[in-house]
């Protein structure tokens, strides 16, 4: 896997998205960081990244009214979505909106970077 990737991690809390920056850091990709919805609209403006894990439940912006505000301007880029629990309401609710994929916050590290890899995989054979 080409490793000059940018991955941005979109989550309130810094619990999850530390250890996830580290790990996918560790194995060679470009970890951005946002602690909120609006700070994760610019970041996609600004540094164009090549997937984003979303978390769904964020105080003020939260993960679907981000996701929307994002297609308006990147239909393309990967989302996958970030949760402790899936609300199968709230996965109804990002669905039409395009996501590659869900990976639950107490999965083990290496799951992530499976859906990581395998996402950026299927996503680059489409284009």
């Amino acid at each position: 896997m080409e490793k000059n990737i940018k991955v941005l991690l979109v989550d309130d809390e810094t619990d999850i998205s530390q250890p996830m920056a580290f790990w996918f850091g560790s194995k060679g990709y470009y970890v951005i960081v946002a602690t909120n919805g609006e700070d994760a609209i610019k970041l996609v403006e600004e540094k164009k990244p090549d997937i984003i894990f979303l978390d769904l439940n964020m105080p003020g912006m939260d993960g679907i009214q981000t996701l929307k505000k994002l297609r308006e301007f990147d239909k393309e880029v990967p989302v996958i979505i970030v949760s402790a629990y899936v609300d199968q309401d709230k996965i109804k609710q990002v669905e039409p909106h395009g996501i590659s994929g869900v990976f639950y916050k107490g999965d083990d590290l290496e799951k992530g970077l499976f859906v990581l890899e395998t996402t950026l995989r299927r996503h680059k054979r489409l284009k």
